[in-house]
């Protein structure tokens, strides 16, 4: 029997063993590499390949979506399915555009990815339960994007993330700096781009967001 080929990528090597260990016990699998993030997905496709990738969005250095786009290039493409901590249908919409074949949320990756793996290889899509609901309201005109209010953003760096965290916990500009080890203009530069990632119009704004996605 030909076993289903995978890579896992993730920058959280914990969230790789556990979905390792879950594929381990599958005959008709076989994890082939593992990388924690985008830049070594990629350099790992340029010597190997892989009939499946299970590929975090939020990654370091290189992150999911600029992973996706360095396969268009190439003439093998592997069945790519999303993981992701994010559900927003923009997302959703704009992995699929460029060639995910599935999408699960993390919450649910180890409950659903067995099948998520079986269902690409041979040529199928596969979406958790609730990317479908959101995927059926959105064509139904009762999804987030009937909301004026709701805006995806690209995944934030890992810099980003801090700088956030830091700005939720009340920092100055000036402390944010000092603490990072960086200037103030980088400092607002992050800032701005922060607000225009998430769709908020001030502080306050990223404030709420990082409550509520549990940043702070």
């Amino acid at each position: 029997m030909k076993k289903i080929k995978v890579h896992i990528a993730d920058d959280h090597k914990i969230l790789i063993d556990g979905i390792s260990a879950v594929l381990k016990i599958q005959e008709d699998i076989e994890i082939v590499g593992c990388s924690l993030d985008g830049a070594q997905t990629i350099e790992w496709f340029e010597e190997n390949t892989a009939d499946v990738l299970v590929l975090d969005i939020s990654m370091p250095n290189v992150n999911g979506i600029e992973v996706m786009q360095s396969f268009q290039k190439k003439r093998v493409i592997p069945n790519i399915i999303i993981l992701s901590s994010y559900d927003e249908m923009k997302l959703i919409r704009e992995v699929l555009k460029i060639g995910a074949k599935g999408f699960l949320t993390k919450k649910c990756a180890g409950e659903h990815i067995v099948e998520a793996i079986r269902s690409v290889n041979s040529g199928k899509q596969y979406f958790s339960e609730s990317i479908q609901k959101k995927m059926v309201d959105f064509l139904s005109g009762a999804g987030e994007e009937n909301n004026p209010e709701s805006t995806f953003f690209s995944p934030l760096t890992e810099r980003e993330k801090e700088v956030l965290k830091l700005i939720g916990n009340e920092l100055s500009t000036k402390e944010i700096a000092e603490k990072l080890f960086i200037s103030v203009n980088t400092v607002e530069t992050h800032r701005k781009k922060l607000m225009k990632k998430l769709g908020v119009k001030n502080v306050v704004g990223l404030v709420i967001y990082a409550m509520k996605n549990r940043i702070i």
